[in-house]
């Protein structure tokens, strides 16, 4: 992952947006990774959700590397692009963004990839193609 945020700018489609807050700090007074780590797999439901018009599990998550802590009123913007589709999955990547309260330019905080699987009311696999 490249960590040099200068030159960078968000890839994707801003899918979800909102402010890490007191609740999802760790001991050390930061926003928690797995707090952050939900809210892109959120991300990357709504945006599949929305690819394969129905309900969707996610299957996989990959791994996330953070380049920065996140700081209690940081607006998160998870931007989501869809890498790999199939006939009932789809494979999404998420990018993390962050700006800090006193709106300093954007910077990117993680970034990881999930793997949806299109499923009906009964929870079965089905095709969305």
């Amino acid at each position: 992952m490249n960590t040099n945020n200068s030159d960078l700018s968000p890839c994707g489609e801003l899918t979800l947006k909102l402010p890490a807050n007191h609740a999802a700090t760790n001991v050390f007074g930061d926003v928690y990774g797995g707090w952050v780590s939900s809210q892109a797999v959120l991300a990357a439901e709504m945006r599949a959700g929305g690819e394969t018009a129905g309900r969707v599990a996610t299957v996989s998550i990959g791994g996330m590397e953070f380049m920065s802590p996140v700081l209690v009123g940081t607006i998160l913007s998870f931007y989501t692009d869809v890498v790999e589709a199939g006939n009932s999955s789809i494979r999404m990547k998420v990018e993390v963004w962050g700006r800090c309260p006193d709106g300093r330019a954007m910077r990117k905080v993680t970034e990881t990839e999930c793997v949806q699987v299109a499923i009906n009311d009964n929870g079965h696999i089905r095709s969305y193609d």
